[in-house]
């Protein structure tokens, strides 16, 4: 391969053929057999109480903003490493996002600045699993009690991977999962609410159903339906849900060789962090993450950007993540920030995704040769992480 993609969507011929399948039956909207199917099975397989399929994971945290009935001025945390769609969902209700910092380690909402971040108005706490490693949701969910506040897990990165052995989106009021064409498994677009709290049950279906109550009226529970709530148009089609139903049938498989990838590049690179020129992924004993994403540390902004631009000439494709929110034009205008956000900006400056998809397994080592490559022409190193830990983020 001449070019190496920092993403491959994992397609096979039994993706293809299901598509095909409902491409030939007679129903091809949502909320079909097939979108069913994949509910049962996020149901069964995360042991939510109930799972709805949405057009997009984005739509899924609007959703579960509606079902909270976010209002002006209601403060909901977060952290400010995570994507746009995060904040987005409750701006659109009026709603404030309030930022706090991430951790050193895993890069996910630091659970020790939450409460300092609660006023009156907080009415959420919206944790992120960052790369699928989970947040320290024993901590979230015990402030989150203390306070009568909701807990809304965006799980977007987070399917198949637990914390103390529980699955991740079966912690929160709600949680929230993605299929885009860059997640583990994909569907093209396509997302997931789920729902752990029953007493929202009956009232996110009706907001499903563009708000009225259609699902008792197909029950035979009445004899007509119509429009009884705000809602709007949430469900995929019955052909994203043909696509996701056969990743889902393979998800251990999928999980298992993105793993392997995952543990060869972090292997070998422990010589380049005992260096003290990079630092790699940190997983909590806690946490079993499902390899979505490897990342590495650099030392700051200037470095990272050269590291990118040196692959990209190798034809190797490389990321950095995102641009804390906080920074950005929007994140000032809508959001607020509670206290320092150090790790976070670090993490934004510093941080670069390597290519992980199944079938990268006979062009890994590309990869990890170029990015020794790169290293050895520094022109001087740390001899150790100890020595260099001021300038690694």
């Amino acid at each position: 391969m001449s070019n190496i993609p920092f993403n491959k969507a994992y397609i096979t011929d039994d993706d293809v053929d299901q598509a095909k399948n409902a491409l030939t039956n007679a129903s091809l909207a949502g909320n079909g057999k097939l979108t069913k199917q994949c509910q049962h099975w996020l149901e069964n397989h995360i042991n939510a109480q109930k799972a709805l399929l949405t057009h997009s994971c984005t739509a899924a945290l609007e959703l579960a903003a509606l079902l909270i009935d976010t209002q002006p001025n209601d403060e909901i945390i977060m952290p400010s490493f995570t994507f746009v769609s995060t904040a987005n969902a409750f701006v659109l209700r009026g709603g404030t996002p309030v930022f706090v910092d991430i951790r050193e380690d895993t890069l996910n909402i630091d659970e020790t600045k939450i409460e300092a971040a609660i006023t009156p108005k907080t009415t959420a706490i919206v944790p992120m699993h960052y790369a699928g490693v989970g947040c320290e949701m024993d901590k979230i969910l015990q402030v989150a009690h203390k306070h009568n506040l909701y807990v809304i897990e965006d799980n977007a990165q987070g399917i198949m991977a637990s914390y103390k052995n529980k699955p991740l989106g079966s912690f929160g009021d709600f949680s929230t999962l993605s299929f885009h064409e860059t997640k583990n498994i994909i569907c093209g677009e396509g997302g997931a609410l789920l729902i752990n709290n029953p007493e929202f049950i009956e009232r996110a279906e009706i907001l499903l159903e563009k708000g009225t109550n259609r699902k008792k009226f197909f029950k035979g529970e009445i004899d007509k339906y119509t429009w009884v709530d705000i809602g709007s148009s949430f469900l995929p089609s019955e052909i994203t849900a043909a696509l996701l139903s056969t990743q889902l049938n393979k998800a251990a498989d999928i999980t298992q060789r993105r793993l392997s990838i995952w543990n060869k590049y972090h292997g070998a690179f422990a010589e380049l962090e005992n260096k003290g020129v990079l630092r790699r992924p940190i997983i909590p004993n806690d946490c079993k993450h499902n390899a979505h994403i490897y990342y590495l540390l650099l030392s700051n902004l200037e470095q990272r950007d050269n590291f990118i631009a040196y692959l990209k000439k190798c034809e190797i494709n490389t990321v950095f993540h995102y641009t804390a929110l906080h920074q950005s034009h929007a994140g000032k205008k809508y959001a607020k920030i509670s206290g320092s956000m150090t790790h976070t900006e670090k993490a934004s400056d510093c941080l670069v995704r390597l290519p992980l998809w199944v079938g990268l397994e006979k062009h890994q080592n590309i990869v990890i040769k170029a990015i020794y490559d790169f290293f050895s022409q520094q022109s001087t190193f740390p001899t150790s992480l100890e020595t260099s830990s001021a300038t690694i983020c």
